[in-house]
């Protein structure tokens, strides 16, 4: 009998405390992607918590916001995981394996555009810096990689160029958030900007944006 009794009071805490972090990071990627400026009572209300319950797991906003970052760094980094190229052994091609990279990235953010912008233009931005330090340097070595096939510009050094596709992928979730676009419109127009920040002319960029999402529809 009082195993029957102590059995439920061990499992259901850490189930629970587990499900209750997860529901309040995805009411609040919702929440504030709509409004920036929610309260955290109106998270705790949609992730179906009391206010209690709720602070027990992020003290303040900077908390909160913290872990949101993390949470979206990581999904990013799990999800190029999943689809590693072969551009460490270089048998890729760099500007299709760019644009693929772009348009990944762009389906991670979409739904979640302002919070994500937030998160980069933001006090949170150097910590989410570090936390993408596996995807900068994954862009940086397929851009190095793309320099010296001489599929990309080699006036701008690697590291600069980098820095500068990332600008440019950034630069189109702005324009989306502040004056819309679709999910495909801004799809497109990542990948074409960052390949033409690594040097290729727009048509040349349209048809690698063609065989690119052609291939990643397969």
């Amino acid at each position: 009998m009082p195993s029957d009794s102590t059995t439920p009071r061990t499992r259901a805490p850490r189930r629970d405390a587990a499900e209750n972090r997860e529901a309040i990071l995805l009411a609040a990627a919702s929440i504030l992607n709509s409004d920036p400026t929610a309260s955290l009572e109106a998270i705790a209300v949609e992730a179906g918590l009391s206010r209690r319950a709720f602070y027990g797991h992020f003290a303040t906003r900077d908390d909160l916001l913290r872990e949101l970052a993390l949470h979206g760094a990581a999904r990013i980094n799990a999800t190029l995981d999943g689809h590693e190229s072969d551009d460490d052994e270089g048998s890729g091609d760099p500007g299709s394996e760019l644009a693929l990279l772009g348009a990944r990235l762009w389906d991670e953010v979409d739904h979640v555009r302002v919070m994500a912008l937030l998160t980069l233009r933001g006090p949170q931005s150097t910590l989410l810096g570090d936390a993408l330090a596996p995807l900068r340097h994954r862009v940086r070595r397929l851009v190095q990689r793309g320099v010296d096939a001489g599929a990309f510009r080699d006036d701008v050094p690697v590291a600069r160029l980098s820095r500068l596709i990332e600008s440019a992928a950034i630069s189109v979730l702005d324009e989306g958030t502040r004056h819309g676009l679709s999910s495909a419109e801004g799809r497109r127009l990542v990948v074409l900007s960052v390949l033409g920040i690594a040097g290729f002319g727009h048509r040349e960029a349209h048809d690698i944006l063609t065989r690119t999402l052609t291939k990643a529809a397969r």
